[in-house]
């Protein structure tokens, strides 16, 4: 007679839910913010080629001077969520209005620092004579937006910290449908051209700032939390962001070094590239809301002196970033004929994709596992750790990727070493979480 199957354990389906209630608003959350570059993209594309050639080189130079920035998510949910298990909602939200003074802090910096220097650079990202003027006009009428793309990274971390998802997938929508309505608009309603582009997006930036500011002003007001300014606080808040700035500067250089080298592969190489790192950009988008949920929810277990609770999601968590990795890996492998022609026609280039999506299909469940403990030890606040395991990955996967023009080797090797890096990226988180160290207790990380 088979036997019934186990009954799934109360704590197990407990935890499922918190993952699936943090994570699926947070991918949506995640998606439509790369949907801002690609409404105008689409926009300013009708305008014509140099206005889209300029709009690619500032779009990139602003992405880049934002998201090194993303600690400010990332250090703010560790550490709201930790008092949030704390039971201290107050010192909670504090901690958040810190994380969002810093933000404008730097936000003004960057800001003048783009103003600048501007002209010097779009000439150092290779635009051309008739595209640079539209570049320039894009990039300095956007970075007035820089301070609330800012503040829209540390209050998102502010609201995952206290266990809310989804209001910042609410918020993001919004801002999107505003973006592409105001580009519009602009750009063709008032003539305004890819001016009109920039104002479109700076705008809806502001607006979105302005949305989360109220949530977390009502909240403050709601527990009598000061607004004003605590320069301890600012302080303390730089101090936890620095290790996950040194980490997203080393994985920020990986990914370059391995774009560097496709280059010297040739055009059908870096072309492919392109189409590549496109999907294992989305394929990670999947992955990092599991790992969104990670840090909210280590965070609270650390943050209430749940020892094991803590370990007990970390283990499921590992679960579903496995399960994760294979079903995308075999998304993947099952649709690889029909997203490459979606991307070019040119069979040269097609030949040359095929084989490196099987590669970025086999590390699927690498990445998986990756993603989740990268969650964790951020939620456990191990940032001094992340920042010391990444710049050993950059330096394992740095000569593997450079030998591969070397040895011979196309974009399969290279992609290959994609793959070692994650496998790296793995064996020095997988050591970190088995031997408990990232388990510290307590409303604030000693």
């Amino acid at each position: 007679m088979p036997q019934a199957p186990a009954p799934v354990r109360p704590d197990v389906r407990r935890h499922d839910r918190e993952i699936v209630a943090l994570s699926v608003p947070a991918f949506g959350a995640l998606v439509a913010e790369p949907l801002f570059v690609m409404a105008d993209s689409a926009i300013v594309g009708h305008l014509g080629t140099s206005q889209l050639a300029g709009l690619g080189i500032a779009a990139a130079l602003l992405t880049t001077a934002v998201s090194v920035f993303v600690f400010l998510a990332y250090a703010t949910t560790a550490a709201v969520a930790r008092r949030v298990g704390a039971g201290d909602l107050p010192a909670a939200i504090r901690q958040g209005m810190d994380g969002i003074w810093l933000a404008l802090i730097l936000g003004a910096v960057v800001t003048a620092a783009v103003l600048a220097t501007a002209p010097l650079l779009a000439r150092a990202f290779g635009a051309s004579a008739t595209a640079a003027p539209y570049a320039i006009t894009y990039l300095r009428i956007s970075a007035l937006g820089i301070p609330a793309m800012l503040v829209v990274l540390a209050a998102t971390g502010v609201l995952r910290g206290l266990q809310n998802t989804r209001t910042p997938l609410y918020v993001a929508v919004g801002g999107f449908v505003a973006n592409a309505a105001l580009n519009v608009a602009l750009v063709y309603g008032a003539g305004l051209g890819i001016a009109g582009s920039a104002w479109g997006t700076v705008l809806a930036q502001c607006a979105m700032a302005a949305v989360y500011l109220i949530v977390v002003v009502r909240g403050a007001r709601r527990h009598d939390v000061p607004l004003r300014p605590d320069a301890a606080g600012i302080r303390a808040c730089a101090r936890a962001g620095a290790p996950l700035l040194v980490r997203t500067l080393s994985l920020r250089a990986i990914l370059m070094i391995a774009t560097a080298v496709a280059a010297r592969l040739g055009d059908t190489a870096i072309a492919a590239h392109q189409v590549v790192l496109s999907l294992w950009n989305l394929l990670a988008f999947a992955l990092d809301a599991i790992a969104i949920a990670g840090q909210a929810i280590i965070g609270r277990y650390l943050g209430a002196g749940d020892t094991a609770g803590a370990r007990a999601v970390c283990r499921r968590m590992v679960r579903w970033g496995i399960a994760s990795g294979v079903v995308l890996g075999a998304l993947v492998v099952a649709g690889r004929h029909a997203f490459v022609p979606l991307f070019t026609s040119d069979p040269a280039v097609r030949d040359a994709l095929l084989p490196a999506l099987l590669v970025v299909a086999v590390g699927q469940p690498v990445a998986g596992v990756v993603f989740v403990l990268d969650g964790v030890l951020m939620g456990a606040g191990d940032g001094p750790y992340l920042a010391r395991a990444m710049l050993v990955v950059l330096a394992v996967f740095a000569p593997a990727a450079l030998l591969v023009p070397g040895l011979g080797g196309g974009l399969t090797a290279l992609w290959w070493a994609m793959t070692l890096m994650l496998t790296a990226r793995l064996v020095t988180l997988w050591l970190r979480a088995r031997s408990g160290r990232w388990i510290v207790t307590g409303a604030v990380r000693g």
